[in-house]
């Protein structure tokens, strides 16, 4: 398995920043990577929302389907999947006083044969962290009011 994790800080309260990251659908809005998300459930957020999530990855559109797996207090956990790929994307965030850290962790595991190229490609999957924790923070600066 591969993890990349990152955490921004912003002078936002936790429970309005956990508010906008927990709507998956959100995503696209501060991840370069993400370039469509639709969800496919109805009503307020819960364990078993599902979404559809496209990303570009090394040039080429992929679909993943996402399922929220834990919900609670200011904590998601989402596993995601296709014929290639399974991911669980994690967001924590917690008070830090006048503001709040928000820590985002994805956990790559690849499917069939491809898995013995795993080792190789966690640089390719390292290097999407940082474009994604600037946009996480400059979305989240952008919300204080």
């Amino acid at each position: 398995m591969i993890t990349v994790a990152g955490r921004v800080s912003a002078p936002l309260r936790a429970r309005t920043a956990f508010a906008y990251l927990s709507a998956f659908e959100n995503t696209s809005e501060w991840e370069p990577a993400t370039t469509l998300i639709e969800k496919l459930s109805d009503g307020p957020l819960a364990v078993g929302h599902r979404y559809r999530r496209e990303v570009l990855f090394r040039n080429k559109r992929q679909t993943l389907e996402y399922e929220v797996i834990e919900l609670f207090d200011n904590h998601i956990k989402l596993r995601g999947e296709n014929e290639k790929i399974v991911v669980f994307d994690s967001i924590d965030v917690r008070s830090t006083g006048p503001g709040c850290e928000a820590i985002y962790t994805a956990e790559f595991s690849i499917k069939g044969p491809l898995k013995l190229l795993q080792p190789f490609l966690k640089p390719v999957f390292v290097s999407l962290r940082d474009p994604a924790m600037d946009g996480l923070r400059e979305k989240l600066n952008s919300l204080v009011s």
